[in-house]
């Protein structure tokens, strides 16, 4: 028996069960707490990735590869762009060095009917996002929510405004306003974890 990290700060419904079979990853860095960290956990035999760092990875693979059609004509990606004080966003694209879109990502991990669903835990962080988004968007700077969800099995999103109320009000405040939301499904295996497919959002 082994203690390892967990990444995702959320609830994790029907994976933090008993008895569910855990992939773990081990680092020698002396530096680390705990040698192990939880990466992925089987759900009615779909490999769910809940480190919600590799989000992040998987996006800007995929930004940096061109892979994402929704996005076209840059040729750099910033990463952790500041846009206002105690605000940064995990990318912006740019072209000639002048931005033209902002990205904020969000890792689902959840399952509920069939459907993917986020959040699956209060998130004032990301309800912080989604106003900030709003207002980059009123302020004529387009911007994007990009939900990856790191699983396979599922081929449609919905927001969870019966966890986080907020984040439901503050998602529609930011689709009225002209943000744009997109969400992929992953490939997940013992080898890699990548963008798949668009999803249908269901709001």
């Amino acid at each position: 028996m082994v203690t390892a990290h967990c990444a995702d700060p959320g609830r994790l419904p029907g994976l933090a069960v008993e008895d569910a079979k855990a992939w773990l990853s081990r680092s020698n860095d002396p530096r680390r707490k705990l040698a192990y960290r939880l990466e992925i956990i089987e759900q009615e035999g779909a490999r769910v990735a809940i480190n919600t760092l590799n989000a992040n990875r998987i996006a800007r693979e995929a930004l940096e590869a061109h892979t994402i059609p929704e996005f076209s004509g840059y040729d750099t990606v910033l990463r952790e762009v500041r846009v206002e004080e105690g605000t940064r966003l995990d990318f912006a694209i740019a072209r000639n060095e002048t931005i033209t879109r902002h990205i904020e990502v969000k890792s689902v991990s959840w399952k509920r009917d069939g459907i993917g669903a986020f959040p699956d835990a209060v998130t004032s962080r990301g309800t912080k996002h989604l106003r900030t988004l709003a207002e980059l968007v009123r302020a004529g700077h387009p911007a994007t929510l990009l939900f990856v969800a790191q699983r396979g099995d599922v081929e449609r999103l919905t927001i969870a405004g019966d966890i986080d109320p907020d984040y439901r009000a503050a998602f529609d405040e930011a689709r009225l306003a002209g943000v744009e939301f997109l969400a992929y499904a992953c490939d997940v295996n013992e080898f890699e974890i990548k963008l798949r497919n668009k999803m249908e959002l269901a709001v």
